[in-house]
């Protein structure tokens, strides 16, 4: 993948997480977290805390970056975070849903593998 690429992939995902992360706020039981590792380029957005003396843990959102492509591994959110990456300008075509089979992926408008 070309640098070029890989910048624009990142700033989507970034911005699409971040946009999240504002968006579910923190409540005092809980804290959202944005974990970003650009060198592997991992993406994810977790909820910790605890409430009612019960431990809040869950991946919300978890995103890759392979070959030259978004993959995303899980999607907590209601809307689809795909759509979210293509209204920042990522084409479908470079979109993976992980979290479906190979033959559930042949039925979107995103990409196989």
């Amino acid at each position: 993948m070309d640098n070029l690429n890989k910048i624009n992939l990142e700033t989507a995902i970034v911005k699409v997480l971040q946009d999240y992360q504002d968006f579910i706020g923190n409540d005092p039981d809980s804290n959202i977290q944005l974990i970003i590792d650009q060198n592997k380029t991992h993406y994810l957005l977790i909820e910790t805390g605890w409430q009612n003396n019960r431990r809040i843990y869950g991946n919300l959102i978890h995103i890759d970056i392979i070959g030259n492509k978004i993959w995303i591994q899980q999607d907590g959110t209601e809307a689809g975070i795909a759509n979210e990456l293509v209204q920042q300008g990522i084409p479908p075509q470079q979109i993976v849903l992980a979290f479906k089979t190979p033959e559930r992926r042949e039925l979107t408008d995103f990409a196989v593998s």
